[in-house]
């Protein structure tokens, strides 16, 4: 997905629910939901899929050459790649508890009346 602007989108989260890495360019809502597979986000359990920065063909197919080189090359590394991003919770009930954290933060953060 090499969208040069996705304010968010939803064909990287299908992607990453039915077990495909998907390959997106950091912008917008791709960068906010696609961890890119690293060294330290794989030792760190986030690793959902590849991104990229620049907006160029060159950036596109040196993701991609990542993602293939792992699907060949590390078969365990990219199952663990696999779950990680098919347990990716964006539903809304998630959402909405994250809210209601931040809404219980503030109320509790209001200096008492008096």
């Amino acid at each position: 997905m090499p969208s040069l602007y996705e304010p968010s989108g939803l064909n990287q989260l299908y992607s990453m629910r039915y077990g495909t890495p998907p390959v997106v360019r950091a912008t917008g809502g791709l960068a906010d939901t696609v961890v890119d597979t690293t060294l330290a986000t794989l030792a760190n359990g986030t690793a959902t899929g590849f991104s990229f920065q620049a907006f160029t063909g060159d950036a596109l197919y040196e993701a991609a050459e990542r993602g293939i080189a792992l699907y060949r090359g590390q078969t365990d590394t990219w199952r663990q790649v696999l779950a990680t991003a098919m347990r990716a919770d964006w539903s809304w009930d998630r959402s909405a508890a994250e809210y209601e954290r931040l809404y219980q933060l503030l109320r509790d953060e209001q200096p008492s009346g008096g």
